[in-house]
């Protein structure tokens, strides 16, 4: 893996993306997470005027972003570090609908409660956005974004750019160590923090990032049909189960949205 021709790349790309779509900076979301550490990284990379947004949203101050941030700031002079705590604006929305609806409790009800987070920090990040006439860069990473659709529609998907999104994340593990990224992070199990349990990444997926890419690959390999199921593993059988289950289930979120195609003679 050419690591450093990949962080140049992607460098070159977001300095060609800004130029041609006439914006002034970036604004990304910050988790403390491996993904949006190294994508920060990479947009502070370009010199460019980068605002990094801490939100947290129901839960402690997470030290990792912090941490990173202050060494982003310290590092980087066109970097801006804003930190705005979301819990009002959370709670008012819980107190508004999500209480009233007593009828409804299931687990749809607790997956669309941790979907609103993602979507209040969407809005909160486009509310910079235009005040200060930025690009909303997005964290996806390859598995997230093409795979398995694990993110939130109009949440963390709602983005201007994906600068990551063609990077598995053991692609992402390596970059981050040439980045220098924080060894905590590097070592951190994937967590989304949308849940009150801090349910890690593999617990809901049922399937490390490591087997979903074996997955992918698995299933884009051009010679798949010539080869016996039987010669696989039970574990990697599960896995490839999994990783299908949510490609189709999410089909709604990996594609664009669909538009009804009037046909011409019906306008004429």
């Amino acid at each position: 893996m050419k690591k450093i021709k990949i962080i140049k790349h992607i460098i070159n790309w977001l300095k060609k993306y800004i130029k041609k779509s006439n914006s002034k900076g970036f604004i990304i979301g910050i988790s403390g997470g491996i993904d949006s550490t190294v994508t920060s990284i990479l947009v502070a990379m370009t010199k460019l005027p980068t605002i990094i947004l801490d939100m947290p949203i129901k839960k402690e101050d997470n030290i990792l972003s912090e941490k990173h941030a202050k060494l982003m700031i310290d590092k980087y002079p066109n970097v801006n570090y804003l930190k705005k705590n979301l819990n009002d604006i959370f709670y008012t929305f819980y107190y508004t609908l999500i209480k009233k609806d007593n009828k409804i409790i299931n687990d749809k009800k607790q997956l669309a409660i941790a979907n609103i987070k993602a979507r209040i920090r969407m809005i909160t990040l486009y509310y910079y956005a235009n005040i200060y006439d930025y690009i909303v860069v997005g964290t996806g990473n390859k598995i997230e974004d093409f795979g398995v659709g694990f993110f939130t529609k109009y949440g963390d998907g709602g983005v201007d750019i994906q600068p990551i999104s063609d990077l598995n994340k053991s692609e992402i593990r390596i970059i981050a160590k040439k980045l220098n990224v924080i060894p905590e992070i590097q070592n951190a199990e994937p967590n989304d923090g949308l849940w009150n349990d801090k349910r890690t990444d593999e617990q809901q997926l049922g399937a490390t990032y490591e087997e979903l890419e074996w997955a992918m690959n698995y299933n884009n390999d051009k010679f798949v049909l010539k080869k016996n199921i039987n010669s696989i593993s039970e574990r990697e059988k599960n896995v490839l189960f999994i990783y299908n289950k949510f490609n189709k289930k999410n089909k709604h979120k990996i594609d664009p949205i669909p538009f009804c195609k009037i046909p011409q003679f019906f306008k004429n």
